[in-house]
C-alpha cells in the first residue's frame, strides 16, 4: 500500500540533523507536529511546526510526562488506513492521521554510562512516551513510517522527494529496526534496574541478564556439516575485535575459522612488540617475538610445522611483502593482521580461498580504563542445558614485580624475560598446559591434556619433531603441579626455569623437588584455566 505522507510527527532527544531533516519534510509540504525543545529548535531555524498540545487540545502536564500520551496521537498512528470502520472511528472525533514519526528515545543507556549516575537519574531518564509511539507506529507499519536513528534521515527524506511516499519494503524495515531500538532499550533498563543493591551499588551480574547481539552473517554450517550456524556481534564491540574485522579476499568464514581466529587474534593482541601466533583448533601451535613480521612468523612456524598446516596466522603489526612471500608458501586458512601493505595482497592475490582479515588495532588503548577500551571482552559466556555460566573474562595481565621466587636457585633476567613469555602464551592455551618457551619463542606445547606429564611429554615430541632443542629452556603451566612427577618430566626434558600458579597442598614438595633439580621456580599466584 503506497500513500502519500501527509503529516508527520517530530520528538527528539538528540536534535543532530533534525533541522535538516524538518526543513526537507517541510519542503514537501509536509504538515510537522513536534514537542518541547524539538518544536522550539525547529520553529527557531523557520521551519513551521505545530505544537503537540495545539493538536491535541490537551496541554503537556507533570513536567512534561504526559504530551504525546493522547488518543489523538495513537489514533492516528494506530489507525488501519485500510479498514474503512477505523477511519470512520477516527474521523467522527476529528483524528488525522501521523503518516511519518521521527523519534528517539531519552538517553537512558548515556546516563546510567555515567560515573556517579544516581537512581533518581537513572529514572528521569527512561522514556514513556517515545517507546509507546514507537510501538503504535512500527505495529501499524503498513501505513506509518517510523524512524529512530538519524542515521536514517537521507534514505527516507530522498526516497519521499522522489516517490512522494515510502514503499512498504521501507516501512517494514523501518518497522524491524524500531522494535529492536525499543528492545535494546527495554533491556538496558533491565539490566541496570536489576543489578541495584540495596545499598545503592550495582552487582556485577544482574539479577537478570538481556543479551543484545546483531547478526554479521549466516554461516555455512556449524561446527559439523549437520549444524546451522550464525555469526553476531555485540551492539557496542571493543575496539580491535575480530568482529570488527574487514575481509579483503578469501571464502566465507567457517564457524570454525571463526573460532580459531578468535583465539589466535586475542593472544597475538597481548603483545607488545611484533609477534606472530599460529593457531590450530582453538589452541596456539606456534607463537613467537620477532624485530618484523617475517622473524615472528618464521620462528612461530618453526615451532609445529605439522599443526600449523591449514592453520590460523595472527600479526600485531601490519603484514609486509617480505613475511607474506613466506607464510604464502604454506597453506593457511585464514590470514590475519592489523593491515596489510599493498606487496602484501599482491602476494595472495591468486590465492583466492585464503580469508585475509584486516583488523585495525589504532582504537584499542592498553592503559584504557576498562576491558572494553583495551580491546577486550568484560564477561566470558558458555552455554550450558538450559541456562549460561557468566564470569568476569580473564583479563589479568602478570607483571614481573608480581613473580615471587620460591626456589634457592633464581632465575636469570633473561629466564624471567622468557618466563613471562610462556605464561602469556599458556594463558591461551587450554588447561593443563605445558609449554616450553626460549628467547621469545615457543618450543613446544602440549595442550589441554588430562596430566601436565602427558601434556610435557607431547610437547617434548613436538619439538623434537621440529628440530628444536629444549636444554636451557623455560617452561610454563597454567595450574600448579600437584605432584613432582610433573616437575621431573619438565626438568627431564630440559626445561631450567619454570612458572606455575602455586598453591597446591603439596607446593613444599614441588618446590623441594626444583630445588633438587637445581632449576629455579616462581610463582604467579593466578591460574589461567581454559575449560
Amino acid at each position: 500500500m503506497t500513500q502519500r505522507v501527509q503529516r508527520a510527527l517530530i520528538s527528539v532527544s538528540d536534535k543532530a540533523g533534525i533541522v535538516d531533516l524538518g526543513r526537507a519534510l517541510a519542503a514537501l509540504g509536509i504538515e510537522i507536529l513536534s514537542t518541547g525543545g524539538t518544536a522550539k529548535l525547529l520553529a527557531d531555524h523557520g521551519v513551521r511546526v505545530v505544537e503537540v498540545s495545539d493538536h491535541t487540545g490537551f496541554p503537556e502536564m507533570l513536567d512534561g510526562r504526559v504530551k504525546t500520551l493522547h488518543p489523538t496521537i495513537h489514533g492516528g498512528l494506530l489507525a488501519r488506513r485500510d479498514l474503512p470502520a477505523h477511519m470512520q472511528a477516527i474521523a467522527a472525533h476529528g483524528i488525522g492521521t501521523i503518516d511519518l514519526l521521527v523519534v528517539n528515545l531519552y538517553p537512558f543507556e548515556a546516563t546510567v554510562a555515567q560515573p556517579g549516575c544516581t537512581l533518581e537519574d537513572a529514572i528521569e531518564n527512561i522514556d514513556i512516551g517515545g517507546p509507546a509511539m514507537v510501538r503504535s507506529a512500527a505495529k501499524n507499519w503498513r501505513g506509518v513510517g517510523v524512524v529512530t536513528d538519524a542515521a536514517q534521515y537521507a534514505s527516507v527524506v530522498a526516497e519521499l522527494q522522489r516517490d512522494g511516499a515510502l514503499s512498504d519494503a521501507t516501512r517494514f524495515a523501518l518497522a524491524v529496526a524500531a522494535f529492536n531500538r525499543i528492545s535494546n532499550y527495554d533491556a538496558a533498563i533491565s539490566d541496570y534496574l536489576s543489578a541495584l543493591q540495596p545499598d545503592g551499588t550495582r552487582a556485577e551480574f544482574p539479577g537478570q541478564t538481556n543479551g543484545r547481539f546483531v547478526k554479521l552473517q549466516d554461516l555455512r554450517y556449524g561446527e559439523n556439516p549437520h549444524q546451522s550456524a550464525a555469526f553476531y556481534r555485540d551492539l557496542y564491540p571493543a575496539p580491535g575485535s575480530l568482529v570488527s574485522a574487514r575481509q579483503l579476499q578469501g571464502k566465507e568464514l567457517s564457524y570454525n575459522n571463526i573460532a580459531d581466529a578468535d583465539a589466535a587474534w586475542e593472544c597475538v593482541k597481548s603483545f607488545d612488540t611484533p609477534a606472530c601466533v599460529i593457531v590450530k583448533h582453538a589452541n596456539p601451535c606456534g607463537v613467537a617475538l620477532g624485530v618484523d613480521c617475517l622473524e615472528a612468523y618464521t620462528r612461530a612456524f618453526s615451532t609445529d610445522p605439522t599443526s600449523a598446516f591449514g592453520g590460523i596466522i595472527a600479526f600485531n603489526r601490519p603484514l609486509d611483502g617480505a613475511a607474506a612471500q613466506a607464510v604464502s608458501k604454506q597453506f593457511v586458512e585464514v590470514l590475519m593482521a592489523p593491515a596489510f601493505t599493498a606487496e602484501a595482497r599482491a602476494v595472495f592475490a591468486s590465492k583466492a580461498n585464503v580469508r585475509m582479515l584486516e583488523i585495525p588495532l589504532d582504537g584499542v588503548r592498553p592503559d584504557g580504563a576498562t576491558p572494553w577500551e583495551r580491546g577486550r571482552n568484560a564477561q566470558d559466556v558458555k552455554r550450558v542445558g538450559s541456562g549460561l555460566l557468566i564470569q568476569s573474562a580473564d583479563n589479568h595481565e602478570l607483571k614481573r614485580s608480581d613473580l615471587k621466587v620460591v626456589t634457592k636457585k633464581a632465575p636469570t633476567e633473561a629466564q624471567l624475560t622468557d618466563l613471562l613469555f610462556a605464561w602469556r602464551v599458556g594463558k591461551y592455551v587450554k588447561s593443563n598446559a605445558i609449554v616450553f618457551c626460549g628467547n621469545g619463542q615457543t618450543l613446544g606445547v602440549g595442550a589441554g591434556q588430562m596430566s601436565r606429564i602427558d601434556s610435557a611429554r607431547i610437547a617434548s615430541i613436538k619439538a623434537e619433531n621440529a628440530g628444536l632443542t629444549l636444554k636451557g629452556s623455560v617452561v610454563a603451566s597454567d595450574a600448579f603441579f600437584p605432584f613432582r612427577d610433573g616437575l621431573d618430566v619438565v626438568v627431564d626434558a630440559g626445561a631450567v626455569a619454570v612458572i606455575q600458579p602455586g598453591g597446591s597442598v603439596r607446593d613444599d614438595e614441588v618446590i623441594a623437588a626444583a630445588d633438587e633439580r637445581g632449576v629455579a621456580m616462581v610463582f604467579t599466584g593466578v591460574r589461567h584455566f581454559r575449560h
